[in-house]
């Protein structure tokens, strides 16, 4: 009786499903790879072609037994597929070279397709192997994201920067090198980028590259070890992390700053910063040279338009530990409507503010906020929220957030 109702209920939910528009279905398929979404075609005459003109695919070669049997399976989906349905994003994971033909036969169908998203993720091999990619053009193409799973360190995708790709609007690359003889203008032929991402990115032959785009508002770089200087007007975005060999950054404009450091090589601007609306920085350098401390000192200085600051407690131990170079300036920071300082490490020793300190930090804006995260809390379930007049010391004050 149980099976039978079972059956029945079954049954019901899959004539729900059916009564879905394509859209909607295609939808629901768009989040498992074409492998599984063909098999519902099996589920009845209603079924049996809604693959075919799926606008998202997602192609894998993990579950195959061998890129021969893969190449195959991409050339039957392709030729089987709806020719008169444009394909707006494709996903392809895959082990082995960038040269083998399905990676060609389905950029190339993408392309002739009006893709507008591109995700290509080189999964990780048993050995070190260096995987080049070639340069591809696209009209149609709005989001582009290139990475390596699970690489060694030296194991990078390597491909040309002489991308035409004038529609692109956001840009990844994880675990990217390129390569070529020289990078005038790198992404120039991305005219209307906004959002670039680079985390362990790298240039053969050169140390460096200049990111000089008109339009570009978010930026992201994480890990890197290579010059880069930065020139973008309509920056609004900031993120840098652990990015060995930043130069100058030139953006006016900038409004949002998160940035994190153990290189002991800070971030300088070249422009006035009048836009500030919050600011985080994480200074985990254990250089204790008074010349690194002065250099923290020009970094806030730099920041002293910014609304909501948040800093970690080991830059303001850098702080205490040079009283000296603050103790006789004001504070930068007359437009601070918020202060949160937190501890990134919890095995060191509590460190407390000296008044020094607390005067340079908050003395130019005394209807701030100060929020003080305490080591036992610092998970970010609990934060102190006394005010800053009422704090002395380590007094601290608990409430959940």
């Amino acid at each position: 009786m149980d099976s039978r109702h079972g059956k029945v209920r079954m049954k019901v939910e899959g004539d729900r499903l059916s009564t879905l528009p394509d859209d909607l279905i295609h939808k629901i398929l768009s989040f498992i790879d074409i492998k599984h979404a063909i098999r519902t075609s099996a589920l009845s005459s209603r079924w049996r072609y809604i693959w075919t003109s799926m606008p998202c695919l997602s192609f894998s070669n993990e579950h195959f037994h061998s890129l021969p049997e893969f190449s195959e399976f991409v050339t039957h989906v392709l030729s089987a597929r709806n020719n008169q349905t444009e394909v707006h994003s494709v996903k392809l994971a895959f082990r082995g070279k960038a040269s083998q033909p399905f990676v060609k036969r389905i950029l190339n169908y993408a392309f002739s397709h009006n893709v507008q998203q591109l995700n290509i993720t080189f999964l990780h091999e048993d050995y070190m192997t260096k995987t080049y990619l070639s340069a591809f053009s696209s009209q149609s193409l709005k989001n582009l994201t290139l990475s390596r799973c699970g690489c060694a360190c030296e194991d990078f995708i390597t491909t040309s920067p002489s991308w035409y790709l004038p529609a692109l609007t956001t840009l990844n690359l994880h675990h990217c090198s390129f390569f070529g003889e020289k990078y005038p203008g790198l992404f120039s032929k991305c005219a209307n980028l906004k959002n670039l991402t680079l985390k362990n990115f790298n240039t053969m032959k050169f140390h460096g590259f200049n990111i000089i785009h008109p339009r570009l508002s978010s930026l992201t770089l994480e890990d890197g070890c290579i010059d880069v200087n930065v020139a973008t007007p309509q920056l609004k975005n900031l993120t840098v992390i652990n990015w060995s060999r930043m130069h100058l950054v030139d953006a006016p404009d900038l409004a949002s700053l998160h940035y994190k450091d153990h290189y002991g090589k800070l971030l300088k601007f070249s422009t006035e910063l009048r836009h500030l609306e919050k600011v985080v920085v994480c200074i985990q350098c254990s250089n204790e040279d008074k010349e690194y401390t002065r250099n923290i000192v020009c970094l806030l200085q730099q920041l002293r338009s910014v609304k909501f600051l948040t800093l970690n407690l080991e830059l303001v131990k850098h702080l205490s530990s040079s009283v000296e170079l603050i103790s006789h300036q004001p504070s930068p920071f007359t437009n601070l409507k918020s202060l949160k300082i937190y501890p990134t490490d919890v095995t060191k020793p509590e460190v407390t503010m000296s008044t020094e300190v607390k005067n340079y930090l908050l003395g130019s804006s005394q209807g701030a906020t100060f929020t003080l995260v305490s080591y036992e809390s610092c998970d970010g379930c609990y934060i102190s929220t006394k005010p800053y007049d009422k704090i002395e010391g380590a007094t601290r004050s608990m409430a959940r957030i």
